[in-house]
């Protein structure tokens, strides 16, 4: 998908077929439309395996976090989101909270998540990378495409 298409528009053109994420997820980037293939990270309040994956190359690709839902701590601030920016990656979107919300408006970059917490989080190291993930009524697999926008987030399959 070279081309950007809204999300409400691939919802009327694809039906039952694509899966939205029924989240209310705030836009925190400097970008509020992004899309590219999944790579996923499961991580509880620790935000270490976050930094391994956005350290490689991105281009063409957004980070899907599952961090449980939890809100006692920020799984990107604004030198995560800027290192993901200059690896060229198109977004993040966390089931979890961030920080630095009025920096990470000027990183281009795109960023969904629940809200903010200023609290950093663990680097433990714990945390899984390429499983499916899933919050919100939809599942996020790796290599499957999503698309963010003002309206919300789906998930195309392969």
């Amino acid at each position: 998908m070279s081309e950007f298409t809204p999300t409400a528009d691939l919802c009327d053109t694809h039906g039952k077929a694509l899966a939205s994420c029924d989240l209310q997820l705030r836009s925190f980037g400097g970008r509020a439309r992004f899309q590219g293939e999944v790579v996923t990270v499961r991580a509880h309040e620790d935000n270490s395996v976050l930094r391994e994956v956005i350290s490689q190359p991105g281009h063409g690709k957004v980070v899907v976090v599952d961090a449980s839902g939890s809100l006692h701590c920020a799984m990107m601030g604004d030198q995560m989101a800027a290192l993901a920016a200059e690896n060229g990656w198109e977004g993040a979107i966390i089931n979890g909270v961030v920080r630095d919300a009025v920096a990470l408006a000027s990183i281009d970059i795109g960023i969904k998540a629940l809200g903010t917490n200023p609290r950093k989080s663990r680097k433990g190291g714990t945390g899984e990378t390429g499983i499916p993930v899933g919050f919100g009524g939809a599942v996020f697999t790796p290599g499957a495409t999503v698309v963010s926008d003002e309206d919300g987030v789906v998930v195309l399959a392969r």
